[in-house]
């Protein structure tokens, strides 16, 4: 997770400032970079994490200039030429598109309210025991990169490499990002919440008390055997 997407913790990006209540898109065209987005994913040729990892893959300059919905439409770019459903120059408009054979998947409106309901759970049984509980002290891998794919996609937040926390909650074992973006599989594990404290985490925090908590995988952790 070293690619520019991993802003988390970073400096100098400005305030965050909240959204006026009940506003959802900022341009006509938002709902209906949601709504492509959603419907190509019923083709079946990507998952969840693969789709993420698709917009962490724009370029550094276009990742940086994009807008969050530019950034969405620049990384389904990405997967419909990758998996062959269009072609580059069909999304230029050099060439008249070409029916596709698997047109008839995308999720249809009335499709839409059912499929969002049933949501897409991650849980998954795991032959892979958990070897902390709540309340054990354990400390975030180093380097939150990838340790399956060189510069692969990983829900381990740069900021939190190398900090240590507390086991909050086991989650069960669920989906592992890291393979599962990569075609690797689901390789489900143990999933925990990890409470860490804003002074572990920050150089300078404001709140020095406060308590960040991230969901980690078990593999993105070891024992603190220092506490």
């Amino acid at each position: 997770m070293s690619r520019v997407h991993d802003m988390g913790g970073r400096f100098g990006d400005g305030a965050v400032v909240p959204e006026a209540e009940g506003v959802i898109f900022h341009a006509d065209w938002h709902p209906r970079a949601l709504a492509l987005t959603l419907a190509t994913g019923s083709f079946g040729k990507w998952n969840l994490d693969i789709s993420r990892h698709a917009r962490e893959r724009l370029a550094p300059n276009d990742y940086a200039r994009f807008t969050y919905y530019e950034k969405w439409i620049g990384g389904l770019a990405t997967l419909l030429v990758e998996n062959g459903v269009v072609t580059r120059d069909e999304l230029a408009g050099r060439v008249e598109p070409s029916p596709s054979p698997i047109a008839e998947r995308a999720l249809k409106p009335d499709q839409v309210a059912d499929v969002l309901a049933k949501g897409g759970p991650a849980d998954r049984p795991s032959n892979i025991a958990p070897v902390f509980k709540t309340g054990d002290r354990v400390i975030a891998r180093r380097f939150a990169e990838n340790e399956k794919v060189d510069g692969g996609h990983t829900r381990l937040p740069g900021y939190a490499a190398g900090a240590r926390g507390r086991v909050l909650r086991l989650h069960g074992s669920h989906i592992l990002p890291d393979a599962h973006a990569h075609g690797l599989g689901e390789a489900p594990e143990p999933l925990y919440a990890v409470v860490f404290a804003a002074s572990e985490l920050w150089a300078h925090p404001e709140h020095p008390r406060d308590e960040v908590v991230i969901d980690m995988w078990q593999s993105y952790l070891r024992a603190d055997n220092e506490a």
